[in-house]
């Protein structure tokens, strides 16, 4: 005899069976007696005893079944959080959290308006939302926004605008470490056991200065001491030699890039370089930065370099592949952050 899938039931007939279950096993019938009898599973059986053991009759009852008929947050309420959610962090609205999760959300919902929500429907809320769960940006608390608008709207425009009537070359600069303990990228292994890579205990690191063009032109240089006026001013003449053009060179406010040797220097060579400073603290407006974490991440992070010279060969080989690639050096554009370089 085949069976009976007591789920299949209507909600009120589950319960009449699980009661006439219950009620059978009470009055002294063994249970695998009683599953015969109702036509149901014996493992169904013990589940039912058990639950009536825990926790009586009302584990038992039926429950509704499906969504609710009606949504728990109001039209008005879903946009209130919503609204929170996009202008603000967990911490500006009090809430023990750093990044907006299914528990920081449930948590708001809470506390604003007193509504209990399990984890799988707030989930399903911020889906229907347009929410996704995405890495965050990491933006300083002393970037000023006045000074990141007026270098948007008036500042870079004015700046190509000039380069378009002196028919210069604007280039996108920075520069970057490189350590050998550097690790990007994760590697399968069985669960529990943690993947070990071997790599020497040394550490060394290497130092790379770069500019960068939205046309996809790159040029670089690798260094191992430290960065300063004579480094940055060496690499300005290569750069100037490299392209033929005038250089608009746009930079961060690093103390080198504003000390007195420099400004010497490119008042002397006023004709085939002029320097620019982004806004402070905002280097998501700079692309060249998409370079250094590339360069960081595949050329460092993903080999395992014996010493400085391996390392040193393995960021030259990558980035001169970017070199010869054009496209790729487009791509550093395409965030929507620095977009309006491009």
């Amino acid at each position: 005899m085949e069976l009976k899938d007591a789920r299949s039931l209507p909600s009120i007939a589950q319960e009449d069976l699980r009661f006439k279950v219950i009620k059978a096993v009470s009055n002294g019938f063994i249970q695998k007696d009683v599953a015969q009898l109702f036509n149901v599973h014996r493992g169904t059986v013990s589940k039912w005893i058990n639950l009536y053991r825990k926790n009586g009759k009302t584990a038992l009852k039926s429950r509704m079944r499906g969504r609710p008929p009606a949504p728990r947050l109001k039209g008005y309420q879903a946009a209130t959080i919503m609204r929170i959610i996009t202008d603000k962090c967990p911490e500006q609205v009090k809430l023990p959290f750093a990044l907006w999760t299914r528990e920081a959300v449930q948590q708001l919902i809470k506390r604003r308006y007193t509504i209990e929500i399990s984890l799988w429907t707030v989930g399903r809320y911020l889906k229907r939302w347009g929410f996704t769960p995405q890495k965050p940006i990491r933006k300083a608390y002393e970037q000023n926004s006045k000074e990141v608008q007026d270098w948007l709207e008036k500042e870079y425009p004015h700046i190509k605008r000039r380069a378009v009537r002196l028919k210069a070359q604007i280039y996108w600069g920075d520069e970057t470490g490189m350590r050998s303990d550097h690790q990007a990228g994760t590697s399968w292994s069985l669960k529990g056991k943690t993947p070990v890579i071997p790599c020497t205990g040394k550490r060394f690191r290497i130092n790379m200065i770069s500019a960068i063009t939205n046309r996809g032109k790159l040029a670089f240089r690798l260094f191992r001491g430290q960065f300063n006026s004579m480094v940055f001013i060496d690499f300005m003449k290569r750069l100037t030699r490299y392209c033929r053009r005038k250089v608009f060179l746009i930079v961060d406010g690093h103390p080198v890039h504003k000390s007195g040797a420099v400004k010497a220097w490119l008042s002397e060579n006023i004709e085939k370089i002029e320097l620019f400073y982004l806004p402070g603290y905002s280097p998501d407006l700079n692309p060249d930065e998409l370079l250094n974490q590339d360069v960081k991440s595949n050329a460092v992070g993903r080999k395992r370099a014996r010493d400085i010279d391996e390392m040193e060969h393995n960021v030259i080989c990558f980035v001169s592949q970017r070199e010869n690639n054009p496209e790729l050096v487009k791509r550093y554009f395409h965030k929507p952050s620095v977009i309006y370089a491009a």
